[in-house]
């Protein structure tokens, strides 16, 4: 017996088809139903959101959410036929893990008080006076991610977490995790600055790791590969003379484009996270596979519609 005639899927809002499906949903449910004001349900912050998209089995849009860069997750929408079948649920569930993925602390939103039930089965805490927006009755609440409960490891496992309170303890476990490495290595840069795998150690790292097989792979999702060249840095230096092992790609997505976190994830379980890229003050671990893999999924999904970095092609990368 199917239990699940939906499925959810991620919305790119520069596409008119997938923009038109959120904005019609949006009108069915805030506009016509509830008697929000059209200007008022479209608030121009739609082009820098990630948005998931619920569709039934023939395709047809049946809900909607979003979540905002300001660590905000709002227009929830489903239609009236589908609602409490779980619909909202797991739009909910796509929009907590992107947040996860992000190295978020936390998430809030403005809740509906007709929806507070909801929210607070999902881990959501309401907080502060009823407030009136759009003319309906709301409360703030905010959920707040605990990332030990997220972890589950074996019995006396030590995950190995690494200082990342400085610049020079973010450079001692970044070469520490390049140390850790085997054959793969996943690196999201937004910034390369000079003193990120620059200096001898983690160059000789990353070569070692280029050519330590056939399954030597070291993908790069770079930001900005025209001002890594113009300043000569020295990863892309080494990416050219081992092309075959590196794989570098630039974001197009703006939204993609304007999240600044850096990570580092390797095959072992490592990784790295900074929730700003030029900051130190992050997370990192040795072996915390439960953590990485979030990290992980976001990365993968970036990398999927990103691409070949067009700067670097003369380089052959």
């Amino acid at each position: 017996m199917k239990l699940q005639h939906f499925h959810v899927e991620i919305a790119d809002w520069s596409r008119e088809d997938q923009r038109t499906a959120l904005l019609d949903l949006r009108e069915t449910v805030f506009i016509q139903e509830q008697g929000v004001a059209e200007q008022r349900e479209r608030d121009g912050l739609d082009p820098d959101c990630w948005h998931v998209l619920a569709r039934d089995d023939a395709g047809t849009p049946i809900g909607c959410g979003r979540l905002t860069p300001r660590h905000t997750i709002g227009r929830m929408a489903v239609l009236p036929d589908w609602r409490g079948q779980g619909v909202g649920a797991a739009l909910l569930r796509e929009l907590l893990g992107r947040a996860r993925a992000q190295g978020w602390p936390e998430v809030a939103l403005d809740a509906q008080v007709s929806a507070i039930g909801f929210y607070t089965r999902a881990g959501f805490v309401a907080h502060g006076e009823e407030f009136e927006d759009a003319g309906l009755a709301h409360r703030a609440m905010r959920l707040v991610f605990d990332q030990d409960a997220t972890v589950q490891r074996m019995p006396g496992r030590d995950p190995a977490k690494l200082a990342t309170g400085t610049a020079g303890e973010c450079a001692q476990a970044r070469l520490q995790l390049l140390r850790d490495a085997r054959h793969q290595l996943a690196l999201r840069l937004p910034v390369l600055t000079s003193d990120t795998f620059a200096d001898a150690e983690q160059l000789a790292e990353l070569r070692r790791i280029a050519t330590s097989g056939r399954s030597a792979l070291i993908r790069v999702l770079l930001h900005d590969p025209q001002a890594a060249l113009q300043s000569d840095h020295p990863l892309v230096g080494l990416a050219q003379r081992l092309s075959s092992a590196f794989q570098i790609r630039v974001p197009v997505d703006d939204v993609d484009l304007a999240w600044p976190s850096a990570s580092l994830l390797n095959d072992v379980g490592g990784y790295l996270f900074l929730p700003a890229a030029e900051r130190p003050s992050g997370r990192a671990a040795r072996d915390d596979r439960a953590s990485a893999a979030p990290l992980q999924q976001h990365f993968d999904e970036v990398w999927e519609r990103s691409e070949r970095a067009a700067a670097l092609q003369r380089l052959d990368i």
